[in-house]
């Protein structure tokens, strides 16, 4: 039998008024859009509004920022629905939705879900985390930010559990839901352009795999191999992109600044800080959170090599020669699939 509150998101989701939203009201909110620096989201709902919301009496957006649209280009009209539900969601209403709650949208026969507790401070749906207060709200008509879009092949593993920080981020064991996770793992970063980290999980850690959750930091093979001349001659470079505790994005974006994760490298740590909001690993960004997981192991995509952070010791200086184009962005998904 349904909860009651998931019957009343159900319900929610079919009521319908007399009338739609006013024209005036959406052009009113592209405007609040465009002067809050979404310019992107504030042209596409002009283009979008007389089609998609002609029949939409009350709507929540969630809208990705400038930056989520420079990175995976125009979506597709099935991306934008998936961030428009057909109903009014206040602040408040959200803050009281436990975790794993579906929330429709207009992407028919997909739905959001809660990935924040109600004890949470800030609230996220699909391990996105949304702004702390509607850029536009009139009552039947919401919009809130978001820094980047969400993902429609998202899968809910449980609710979220807040990391333990620094040196209490040891490695647990924890029961193995597939056969071989790891071959699955350098499957996924070998079709994605990571072989070399892939190389490097086959051969680093042969003993370790079958026991400890890991997080692994994986740079591109161009970026890498422009670090490296023969990669096989550096064992320490896999060693420090690789933690022992398995960490998916949300548990990252919940660590305090100054934090530190230990790794395989002995004495070297990494540094979590946050500049302009946006959170780096020992001053490297992620690009493609979550690329990939499972009950075992978590690897991120990150924009260049990790530099040396070594723990209570002056930080050491690489020789490494940087490229470029080692912090050129890439997105979590290709929006050119929906």
């Amino acid at each position: 039998m349904a909860s009651p509150l998931l019957l009343f998101l159900t319900i929610l989701s079919c009521f319908s008024l007399s009338s739609s939203l006013p024209h005036e009201t959406i052009l009113d909110a592209a405007d609040i859009l465009t002067d809050s620096g979404f310019v992107s989201m504030a042209l596409t709902l002009e283009v979008i509004s007389k089609t998609l919301l002609s029949h939409s009496p009350s709507l929540t957006i969630f809208a990705p920022s400038d930056s989520a649209f420079r990175r995976s280009g125009q979506p597709s009209i099935d991306l934008l629905q998936f961030h428009f539900a057909p109903l009014s969601l206040p602040l408040q209403n959200l803050r009281l939705l436990p975790a794993g709650t579906k929330i429709p949208t207009m992407f028919s026969g997909r739905s959001l879900t809660v990935t924040t507790s109600p004890s949470d401070h800030a609230i996220s749906l699909n391990n996105v985390r949304i702004s702390e207060t509607p850029i536009y709200d009139d009552g039947f008509f919401l919009i809130y930010g978001i820094e980047r879009f969400f993902n429609p092949n998202f899968q809910y593993t449980g609710p979220y559990q807040r990391p333990s920080p620094n040196s209490q981020c040891i490695a647990k064991n924890s029961t193995m839901s597939s056969s071989n996770p790891f071959h699955q793992t350098r499957e996924t970063l070998q079709s994605g352009g990571y072989s070399v980290m892939a190389s490097f999980l086959d051969m680093q850690l042969p003993g370790n795999t079958d026991q400890t959750p890991m997080t692994v930091f994986a740079p591109q093979d161009e970026i890498v191999m422009n670090h490296l001349g023969n990669f096989s001659e550096y064992p320490p470079f896999f060693l420090r992109h690789a933690v022992p505790c398995k960490l998916l994005w949300n548990d990252l974006a919940h660590f305090d600044d100054g934090s530190e994760l230990p790794t395989y490298l002995e004495g070297f740590t990494i540094s979590i800080t946050r500049s302009a909001g946006v959170l780096t690993l020992n001053g490297v960004t992620v690009i493609i959170p979550d690329l990939f997981y499972s009950d075992k192991i978590v690897v991120h995509g990150v924009s260049d090599v990790l530099a040396a952070h070594v723990k209570n010791q002056e930080e050491v200086v690489e020789t490494f020669d940087h490229t470029e184009d080692g912090h050129a962005e890439e997105n979590l998904f290709d929006p050119g699939e929906f």
